[in-house]
C-alpha cells in the first residue's frame, strides 16, 4: 500500500511521493519560546515525531528541521530586567526540550533558532522586493512589508479571498499599502533593547515571523522540500504568508502540508493566550511519561484531543496490558522459540499507510496481545512467538514499547521499586513453603498476594507478577 497523507492545501488525502526516495526532507514549526511548552505544544511534537518514525521505517532517512523561533514580539514582552530577552529564549528553550524528550520525542536532524539565520531572511527579503512582491515603508521606519495584491495565489493553502481576510496585525499599519500586508522587516522603535535588533539595507529592526521559517527551511532543506507541518491554529496566517513569500520568491516550497489537531479544554482551544492550559512539566510530574505519549497518541492526530482525568487512566492500563505481555513472553523465550515472520503485521502497516491512523494501528496491537495470550496460556510457545516479535516492533515504531532502554530508565519510581521488594519477598516466603511442603501455607501467601490485585505466573524461568487488569 502506498503511504497517503492528508494535504491541507490539496484539502484531500494524497499519495506520498517524494521528492528524493532516498532522503525525506521534512520542516515542522516548532516553539516561540517566551514561556514553558502546555500539553498542547507536546502533542503537536509527537505528531510529527510519529509521522517521522514512520517515515523513516518506510523510507530509511529522514532529514527533519524543527525550529526555535527565538526573535518575537511575545519573547521581548515577558523579557525582564533581570533576565534578558536571549536568557528568556534559552531557558524556554530548555523546557520544550525537555518536555519534547520527556515522552520520548526525538531530537531533529536540525534545531536552527531564528536568530542565526538573520542574513538569509533579508536575502529573501530583498528578493522579493526585487521581484515587486514586497516594498518598504514610505514613512523610514524601517519596515517591510509583503504586498499580498502582487501575489494572485495569496490565500492558496487555506482557499480564502483576499478581501474575506482580516487585517494583519503584527506590525504598526500606518505604512502599509493594504491592511493584510504582512511585516517582513520590523524597523525599531523606541524602548524596545538594542540587543534585538540587527543592520539591515532598510534601516535597524528585526524579522517578522513568517519570513523566519521560510529562510529557515530553504537554508537547510533547500528551495523545495516534501512536508511542511505545525498546528493546525498555525494555517493562517503563518503558513499562507510562508506559502506565499516563498513561492512568491521563486521557490517550490513545501510540496505537503500536513496539520495536527489541538488539545482542547472543554471544546476550547488550549491555549497560553486564553489562559485554559496546562504546563507540560506538570502533566510528566504527574503521570508515567510513557502513559502520556500514549494518551497523547491515542487520537488520531488530525483530530482535536480533549484531555480528561479518564484519558490517562485509560492510557495507563493500555501501557500496562503491553508491558505485561511482553515481559511475560521475554520469560516465555526461556523456554526456547521457533521460528517467526520478520515483518510488521499488514493490518499495521495498512492502518499506518492510511494517514497515520494510530488509533486502529494501536488496536493491531492489542489484537496481537490478545492472541498472544491466549496462546501462551495454552502453552502454544511457537505461535505466541509470533505475537510477541509483532507488538515488539509495533510498539517500537510508535515509540511505546516499555522495555524499551528509556521507558526502562524511566522505571516505576520509589512505589514500585518498594511494591517489587515486598512482592518478590511473598514470592521467596511462598518458594519455600512449597518446598518446606507446607501446601497450606504457600496457598495463604497466594491468596493475600491475589487479594491486593497481584498475578502470580510461574514458569520454567522462575515467578513472576503482575498487577491484575
Amino acid at each position: 500500500m502506498t503511504l497517503r497523507l492528508y494535504d491541507t492545501r490539496a484539502q484531500q488525502l494524497r499519495d506520498f511521493v517524494p521528492l528524493d526516495p532516498e532522503n525525506i526532507t521534512m520542516y515542522v514549526c516548532g516553539p516561540t519560546v517566551q514561556s514553558g511548552p502546555h500539553i498542547g505544544h507536546v502533542r503537536g511534537a509527537l505528531s510529527f515525531d510519529i509521522l517521522r518514525r514512520w517515515l523513516t521505517h518506510r523510507y530509511g532517512r529522514v532529514t527533519f528541521v524543527r525550529n526555535v523561533t527565538d526573535i518575537d514580539d511575545k519573547v521581548i514582552a515577558n523579557a525582564t530586567d533581570s533576565e534578558p530577552w536571549w536568557a528568556l529564549a534559552y531557558r524556554m528553550e530548555q523546557e520544550f526540550t525537555a518536555a519534547y524528550a520527556g515522552i520520548g520525542v526525538l531530537p531533529p536532524t536540525y534545531e536552527p533558532r531564528a536568530t542565526a539565520s538573520i542574513p538569509q531572511m533579508q536575502e529573501l527579503i530583498a528578493s522579493l522586493i526585487e521581484r515587486g512582491h514586497a516594498y518598504p515603508a514610505p514613512d523610514g521606519s524601517g519596515d517591510v512589508y509583503f504586498d499580498v495584491r502582487s501575489w494572485t495565489d495569496y490565500g492558496a493553502l487555506t482557499h480564502q479571498s483576499l478581501d474575506a481576510m482580516e487585517a494583519a496585525e503584527d506590525a504598526d499599519p500606518r505604512g502599509k499599502r493594504n491592511p493584510q500586508d504582512f511585516a517582513l522587516w520590523k524597523g525599531a522603535k523606541a524602548g524596545e533593547p538594542a540587543d534585538a535588533t540587527w543592520s539591515s539595507p532598510w534601516g535597524a529592526g528585526r524579522p517578522g515571523w513568517h519570513i523566519e521559517c521560510s529562510a529557515m527551511a530553504k537554508r537547510y532543506l533547500g528551495a523545495e522540500f516534501d512536508i511542511h507541518g505545525g498546528g493546525l491554529d498555525l494555517r493562517f496566517p503563518h503558513h499562507e504568508n510562508e506559502l506565499a513569500q516563498s513561492t512568491a520568491a521563486g521557490d517550490g516550497f513545501a510540496n505537503y502540508w500536513v496539520h495536527n489537531g489541538l488539545v482542547t479544554v472543554g471544546g476550547q482551544k488550549m491555549s497560553k493566550s486564553i489562559g485554559n492550559f496546562t504546563l507540560a512539566a506538570d502533566v510528566l510530574a504527574e503521570h508515567d511519561p510513557l502513559v502520556v505519549r500514549y494518551a497523547l497518541a491515542a487520537a488520531h492526530y488530525r483530530s482535536s484531543l480533549d484531555l480528561v482525568e479518564s484519558s490517562w487512566a485509560e492510557a495507563e492500563a493500555a501501557v500496562g496490558r503491553i508491558r505485561t505481555f511482553l515481559e511475560r513472553g521475554q520469560r516465555m523465550a526461556a523456554a526456547g522459540w521457533g521460528q517467526h515472520k520478520e515483518g510488521l503485521p499488514a493490518a499495521f502497516t495498512e492502518a499506518m499507510d492510511d494517514d497515520l491512523g494510530v488509533p486502529r494501528a494501536l488496536a493491531v496491537i492489542h489484537e496481537s496481545i490478545r492472541s498472544g495470550n491466549a496462546h501462551l496460556d495454552a502453552g502454544r510457545i511457537d505461535a505466541a512467538r509470533q505475537d510477541v516479535s509483532d507488538v515488539t516492533d509495533m510498539t517500537l515504531v510508535l515509540g511505546i514499547n516499555p522495555l524499551a532502554a528509556q521507558w526502562r530508565a524511566n522505571g516505576a519510581g520509589a512505589e514500585g521499586s518498594a511494591l517489587d521488594a515486598l512482592v518478590q519477598e511473598m514470592i521467596t516466603q511462598r518458594a519455600q513453603a512449597r518446598a518446606d511442603k507446607d501446601w497450606a501455607a504457600a496457598d495463604r501467601i497466594r491468596d493475600a498476594i491475589a487479594a491486593a490485585g497481584i498475578t502470580l505466573e510461574d514458569t520454567p524461568a522462575g515467578t513472576h507478577w503482575s498487577i491484575d487488569g
